[in-house]
């Protein structure tokens, strides 16, 4: 694969000197350990010696252990490397730290359509989240119960999540957009004692009223005992939410403490998208999370006190624990609750520069979205503060670097970033330090031993495609699955496919530089006459037409060994035909900007593509439908943004077969 290899983002000359990456590297040489003074040596060193990279991280992060271990990393064997055994601390109490330092200052910005702008300081959100931890324990909630959350991207989650984690209890949420099936095939795996629940939203225009499905996800787990329902869409209506923070706070604050658990302890489980058969229940610890986030937050994009971090996402999504997690390095989390197209796709840029924001994320979708209705949100906002623009959720093709250089600003980092569910995290991104390249994520995350194999179990050689995998242990790799007593489950996620390597499912390819491209899901890959690509690059061609709003490409193998049979199924954009002359330029522009083997055998409309609450796209659930599986058995309806999208598929399929 040729990558493009342009650069369109040079940081300032005096990045290390000034950046907190600088600064870690600082306090490793002063602490005796090596010294290192580029972005490459401080990633050599981390996986050379990851146990000491680690306790680096915690020593500069003042992550401080109730218990300290008795070495960093106790055995490097995956799956289940141990770290950091011995050491106890909890992850609320770190994320709280500034309520010390700076308690006038302010923690959190929560935005939303549903009601009034909220800010509050940081002495503010300990104050909430002491009274709500008062509350939650008067409900009989301690170490090791799990408490569940309906509830969407709004101060009060956070608050409710610090206060779970501060009793030792396990978190999970779930945003309200929701179905009852989505969330009760998850929720029913942890049994959960209390739920915390809002009664609907607004999203743009539109009021949803979410009270039958509540009902419905109450009937749905037997083992509750409390539900504390929020009023955010009727502020009149039943409200638990007060009557749980009900406590004085001078005595709430005396009695605040929190659990001493061990680094392995459950501090959240997130889910996996639960496209083809029940959501993997992913659980992360108290200590991994912590330490990979403030990694992540700090080093990577060099966010601390003062600094503004807003991440579109909503509670069903890592990226919302991510996002939570600014608490740790002491920077402002900017939240923001409903539609970003309302009134239209202006709504985030106003955001990031109303609110002074310095690190904004967005996904790959989104940009593509502004470029395509030629947005030009530098021009029209004032984004000087904005330093850096993050992109993740799918691949951010070339022309997405390019519309942000022009259209946002060339002063803003582009930080494409990949990782997932799995790790909460990215493990390819950005660092302060290191250049940007046109439609390239720019190097592994310090720490992450990322690479690319040959279906041998060999590396790749630079510029070769191969599978994605992790060939050393992270803090943030899930302490297992929940209910997977014997880890038979875990093992075969991510464990089979090569010994002892975790195995991600993507394929990428490094150039010489240690910058990468990731192309799709591997397991979706498209293969025609030996000529090997990923669907993002298909993508990337079709939906530059402004007449296609969405597509979605299925390759079916030649038992064989033929071509097989390459099938583009496309949403227009509204008003538009799938008429002989788009069909012929589509052909056309695949042929010259691919190759010729790309030129699909067939392409068709549907009326929406499959995609899930994320956003990503369900190429292998319909590749299933289109060899023969009935919709509900190829892909969860209450997994995907629009649970019709199936059906849609299925039309199509039945209008083939009668052709």
């Amino acid at each position: 694969m040729t990558l493009v290899n342009r650069t369109i983002w040079e940081p300032a000359a005096d990045a290390w000197e000034t950046s907190r990456l600088g600064s870690f590297a600082t306090h490793v040489a002063r602490a005796g350990g090596p010294t290192v003074v580029s972005y490459e040596e401080a990633l050599g060193w981390s996986l050379a010696e990851p146990g000491a990279f680690w306790s680096a991280v915690a020593d500069w992060g003042g992550v401080r252990f109730h218990d300290e271990p008795t070495t960093s990393l106790g055995s490097a064997a995956m799956p289940f490397a141990e770290w950091f055994p011995g050491a106890t601390l909890n992850h609320a109490e770190l994320a709280l730290r500034q309520a010390v330092e700076t308690p006038d200052a302010t923690a959190i910005v929560s935005l939303s359509q549903t009601r009034d702008r909220i800010e509050l300081t940081w002495a503010e959100l300990a104050d909430q989240v002491a009274r709500c931890r008062a509350g939650l324990a008067a409900c009989g909630v301690g170490r090791g119960d799990r408490v569940v959350a309906f509830l969407p991207n709004i101060a009060e989650t956070t608050v409710a999540f610090l206060a779970t984690a501060s009793l030792g209890a396990t978190w999970s949420s779930c945003a309200p957009e929701f179905g009852v099936r989505a969330v009760t095939d998850r929720w029913t795996q942890v049994d959960p004692k209390v739920l915390l629940t809002v009664d609907g939203y607004r999203y743009g225009t539109k009021d949803i009223d979410r009270t039958g499905h509540v009902e419905e996800i109450i009937a749905a787990l037997p083992t509750l005992e409390h539900v504390v329902r929020l009023p955010y869409l009727d502020p009149d209506g039943e409200d638990g939410w007060s009557a749980l923070l009900d406590h004085d706070p001078a005595s709430a604050a005396a009695s605040m403490d929190f659990e001493s658990v061990p680094f392995d302890h459950p501090l959240y489980v997130l889910f996996s998208s639960g496209t083809t058969g029940l959501p993997k229940p992913i659980v992360h610890g108290h200590g991994g999370i912590t330490l990979e986030h403030v990694k992540s937050l700090a080093l990577h994009y060099d966010l601390g006190p003062g600094d503004r971090f807003s991440w579109f996402t909503t509670t069903g999504w890592m990226m919302w624990n991510f996002l939570t997690s600014a608490a740790l390095v002491g920077a402002t989390a900017v939240l923001f609750d409903g539609d970003p197209g309302s009134p239209d796709l202006s709504t985030l840029w106003k955001l990031a520069a109303d609110e002074r924001v310095d690190v904004f994320g967005v996904s790959a979708p989104f940009v593509m979205a502004c470029r395509k209705e030629g947005l030009r949100p530098g021009d029209d906002h004032d984004l000087s503060r904005l330093r850096h623009l993050g992109s993740t959720g799918a691949p951010l093709p070339p022309e997405g670097f390019e519309w942000i250089a022009d259209a946002v600003g060339g002063h803003v980092q582009i930080g494409s970033l990949s990782g997932g569910t799995d790790v909460c995290t990215g493990f390819v991104g950005p660092a302060p330090t290191l250049p940007v390249r046109i439609g390239e994520i720019s190097t592994c995350m310090l720490g992450c031993d990322v690479q690319a194999f040959r279906p041998d179990g060999t590396r790749c050689d630079s510029g070769e495609t191969g599978e994605l995998v992790i060939t050393q242990p992270m803090p943030s790799m899930p302490v297992g699955f929940w209910g997977d007593d014997d880890g038979a489950r875990y093992r075969s996620a991510y464990f089979e496919e090569f010994p002892g390597v975790w195995h991600h499912g993507d394929w990428i390819t490094f150039d010489e530089n240690g910058s990468c491209v990731i192309t799709g899901r591997s397991d979706a890959t498209l293969n025609r006459g030996g000529v090997r690509l990923g669907t993002s690059d298909f993508y990337t061609v079709v939906e530059a037409f402004p007449q296609v709003s969405d597509s979605l490409v299925v390759h079916l193998e030649d038992a064989d060994g033929g071509p097989g049979e390459l099938i583009l199924l496309i949403a227009t954009a509204p008003d538009v035909d799938l008429d002989d002359d788009l069909v012929r330029s589509i052909r056309t522009a695949l042929r010259a900007e691919l190759s010729p083997r790309h030129v699909p055998d067939v392409i068709d409309r549907v009326r929406v593509i499959p995609r899930t609450l994320s956003g990503k796209k369900l190429e292998v659930p319909v590749k299933r439908m289109l060899l023969g599986a009935a919709a509900d058995q190829a892909a969860s309806r209450d997994s995907l943004a629009d649970p019709t999208a199936l059906d849609a598929i299925a039309a199509w399929i039945t209008q083939r077969s009668e052709r």
